[in-house]
């Protein structure tokens, strides 16, 4: 409770914000319409909060989202937009008993809904082929940038729904362009997550949801909103308003390519991720032990990351 308003926390979800966005919406609006209320008001315009507002707002309830920013200028937007469900959700130690419970409804929910967007105008959901690469046998390459603290115990939940999953197919060197000792393809679900988010946005306001650019700069400030219940979806941005300093960044920097749209394909080497999208191709480096900018809060632009990780994709389409 806040003053008297009742407040839901829907934020923190690491790396599987898309991934997990409908299961956790469902949940929140469980708990927000909790007694009944014939108003709610979202906080948050990213993909929790349009995903959230969207099924609360379905249920029969007036719905107002406040934001500061709309896509494409809110974080979701910087996300690496792939069907990630568990990629750096929680550190082990973190989470409740009954959580792997909780979180298996979550991603077979959102898998569920986000397998209705596939094939819609615009694209926003598609499944592409993801080549997962290794360097030739013997051969030292460098795999940076260095991982900042080291490895975190992450929780993994990814065999809870192994049958969601495509499997990876063990490709034969006739198979595939590639200079490397090994490859595989797998499917992959991917978000071209302006679209989405523009599409969601544009379905909230349809049926009759509103959106009020409000930045909110202190927990006191949700006292002199109309509505009586409030779901706080405002992700990172938590660790400011709400002051949860539990809250860790975990990802490095993203490089952008013009688009290309022949490259159809995802690609996995030397723990750099290639992704198309209609807005570029997206570069990112992750590191051997997928820590590369686990706690660093500083977002100013790192071009010697960026540089390092186009510079190893280069190496190999060079080879190519």
């Amino acid at each position: 409770m806040i003053a008297d308003k009742r407040v839901v926390h829907n934020y923190g979800h690491g790396g599987a914000g898309w991934s997990l966005s409908w299961g956790s919406a469902a949940l929140a609006r469980e708990l927000a319409l909790e007694g009944g209320t014939a108003q709610c008001a979202v906080i948050g315009c990213g993909i929790i909060g349009l995903t959230t507002a969207i099924k609360i707002l379905r249920a029969g309830v007036a719905t107002t989202i406040y934001a500061a920013e709309r896509a494409p200028f809110t974080r979701s937007v910087r996300a690496t937009g792939v069907w990630s469900p568990d990629s750096r959700l929680a550190a082990y130690d973190s989470v409740s008993p009954d959580f792997a419970v909780r979180w298996e409804a979550m991603a077979r929910r959102s898998w569920d809904e986000h397998r209705s967007y596939i094939g819609a105008a615009g694209r926003p959901v598609s499944v592409i082929d993801q080549y997962n690469l290794q360097a030739f046998a013997g051969e030292r390459r460098a795999v940076g940038p260095y991982p900042s603290p080291g490895r975190v115990p992450f929780v993994s939940y990814a065999d809870r729904v192994a049958g969601l999953r495509s499997i990876a197919r063990p490709l034969s060197r006739s198979e595939h362009a590639f200079p490397v000792a090994s490859a595989s393809v797998t499917s992959r679900m991917t978000f071209d997550v302006i679209t989405y988010a523009d599409q969601l946005m544009e379905t909230f306001q349809r049926e009759g949801g509103q959106i009020v650019t409000r930045r909110l700069n202190h927990p006191g400030e949700l006292a002199n909103l109309p509505e009586p219940v409030i779901v706080n979806s405002t992700g990172y941005g938590a660790r400011f308003l709400f002051g949860d300093l539990t809250l860790m960044p975990i990802r490095g920097q993203i490089a952008w390519l013009p688009p290309q749209p022949e490259i159809t394909y995802a690609l996995n080497y030397n723990a750099v991720s290639m992704i198309p999208r209609p807005m570029g191709i997206l570069i990112q480096a992750n590191g051997a032990s997928q820590m590369v900018g686990y706690g660093i809060d500083d977002e100013s632009q790192d071009w010697s990351e960026s540089a390092m990780a186009v510079a190893m994709l280069s190496s190999l389409y060079t080879s190519v």
